[in-house]
């Protein structure tokens, strides 16, 4: 039978929920154990796809099409798991469901309340079909404990604790211990009065992970194992760790999945095989060499709205054991200022790219960034808003055509980039209009395309059918493809039917790709994807040319 891990956490955000669940998750399946990952989030926003990046970071988008919370993308990453729709729900689509339900006649009149029908309702998803032969299932709860709109959540999972078997259901608690240097001392209290606000809603952690700056004294430990009700052994140590994919061995190191496996009463757990792991920290702690990329973006000031960018990145880097160093920069930065400036910017970068993006604000930037690029023959890759930018650029500075635009921008006499109004997805036509609701709109997730044989991109993939996952709501127009062919931009990479634009490329250049799709949704630490491992492989070379 299937057993349940739930991951909470207190004190502050951002201690690390999600990458504590993909670590734990995958020192579960190096055993051995099948698993499965999900998340509850907390907000009202039915999901991430109309929040700003600033607010909640990358919008990870899975193979069925759904806009989820950015540690999906971790748990994707770590355990090579494909989330799908069924593995993250919000407050939003909880009530979303149970209004319509009501709407519908389901509750026969009931007075319909928070219990049992919204905690119900969040237990159906948790309980939904893993899948088979799912050992474990861990389910990550967003936001902090005492957060109000937590609380359902918090309740569900307490209920499930009661109503699965005994021995079927581990709690595993995040907290903070924090170091103040000016008395010398690790203090426990902050732990100590999360553990308060978890146990007074009834549940009792079984686990508590202790992010820390240094190394958990034993008086420390025993004292919050006393003033928690854990054992001594269930107080793991969590710093900081050289990078992400240490986590899973650093938290092995203290024993975390010994402990978890305790709690379920597994004795005869088979050791973990982490040569994979320990195999990818050491191509990332002694690289031969390093390459420096510029990412010409919107929100760079969050590097979180590119989670799965920087990550595609480093395993790009990873398959040519290289370093990848980053230079964020502003597109509205290039937008004011002189060639000399951008010179003086991208001149000693090895790479240029040029990330998904909505709205008009620094696009211009971006072409020019694209310009330089393709000018100064630095490795460009354009990346959704980033292929869109290039066939601007190719269209104005070559092709002749001085007003191509996107009507994302407003009218325009050159529509190079306009609004999907239909397209085919299997044997289905999907339409909409410019004025239907921004959420779920777009084209997303996974679609087939065909390459063109003998190009740089059916090379690069080994074949020419590819399937890619999509975020946008603006197409390449096919009816300029001539006119910008003519540039030496070729369209190297269609939808099925021949008519959505997915990939451009330029012969007369050392390489110069820009794809509607995200392929970084797709890349793994052991599987980097093929284009962010030949742009790498582009960079490096380029690094030792210059």
């Amino acid at each position: 039978m299937t057993r349940y891990i739930f991951i909470t956490g207190g004190v502050v955000s951002s201690l690390g929920k999600g990458l504590a669940s993909a670590a734990l998750a995958a020192l579960l399946q190096a055993r051995g154990y099948k698993v499965r990952l999900r998340k509850l989030d907390p907000y009202l926003n039915v999901d991430p796809g109309t929040m700003s990046p600033y607010q909640h970071g990358e919008v990870f988008v899975t193979e069925d099409g759904a806009e989820t919370d950015l540690d999906l993308g971790h748990y994707e990453r770590f355990t090579g798991v494909n989330a799908t729709r069924a593995d993250n729900v919000t407050t939003g689509q909880i009530y979303k469901t149970i209004l319509e339900k009501e709407r519908r006649g389901d509750y026969l009149g009931a007075t319909v309340q928070v219990i049992p029908h919204v905690t119900d309702e969040i237990k159906r998803f948790v309980l939904s079909d893993p899948g088979e032969g799912v050992d474990f299932v861990l389910v990550e709860i967003g936001g902090t404990v005492g957060d109000i709109e937590g609380l359902p959540f918090f309740e569900a999972i307490r209920q499930l604790g009661q109503q699965l078997p005994r021995g079927h259901v581990c709690y595993v608690h995040l907290t903070l211990l924090p170091y103040i240097k000016t008395a010398g001392e690790m203090k426990t209290k902050p732990t100590q009065h999360s553990v308060k606000e978890l146990r007074s809603i009834g549940i009792q952690p079984d686990i508590l992970l202790c992010r820390c700056e240094t190394a958990i004294p034993a008086g420390e430990k025993r004292k919050i194992a006393l003033f928690c009700n854990v054992r001594e052994s269930a107080v793991i140590e969590a710093q900081d760790s050289s990078s992400i994919y240490a986590v899973p061995l650093d938290y092995h190191r203290q024993g975390l999945d010994t402990e978890v496996l305790d709690v379920f009463g597994i004795k005869d757990a088979p050791p973990p095989n982490l040569s994979r792991w320990n195999s990818i920290v050491e191509t990332l702690t002694n690289p031969d060499g390093e390459v420096n990329i510029a990412i010409v973006g919107k929100y760079t000031g969050l590097t979180d709205a590119y989670k799965s960018l920087v990550e595609a990145l480093v395993h790009g880097g990873v398959a040519n054991n290289v370093r990848v160093r980053f230079d964020w920069v502003e597109g509205e930065a290039f937008e004011t200022g002189d060639d000399g400036m951008i010179a003086e910017r991208l001149t000693g970068v090895h790479g240029v790219l040029v990330p998904g993006a909505f709205g008009q604000r620094g696009s211009e930037g971006m072409i020019r960034a694209v310009r330089f690029a393709r000018e100064h023959e630095i490795p460009y890759f354009g990346i959704c808003f980033g292929m869109q930018m290039a066939m601007i650029e190719a269209a104005r500075n070559l092709a002749g055509l001085k007003d191509a635009s996107s009507t994302e921008f407003g009218p325009t006499a050159e529509p190079v980039v306009g609004l999907m109004t239909e397209w085919v997805r299997g044997n289905e036509r999907e339409m909409r209009g410019e004025g239907d609701d921004l959420g779920g709109t777009m084209r997303l997730g996974a679609y087939d395309a065909v390459l063109t044989p003998g190009s740089k991109v059916s090379d690069i993939y080994g074949g020419e059918a590819i399937s890619e996952r999509h975020r946008h709501r603006y197409e390449v127009n096919i009816r300029y493809r001539e006119s910008i062919e003519q540039t030496g931009l070729r369209f190297s990479g269609l939808s099925p039917d021949g008519v959505l634009p997915e990939i451009c490329e330029r012969a007369d250049h050392p390489w110069f790709v820009g794809v509607q799709f995200h392929p970084e949704l797709k890349s793994r630490p052991f599987e980097p994807h093929p284009l962010f491992a030949s742009f790498i492989g582009a960079a490096k070379e380029r690094s030792r040319l210059v």
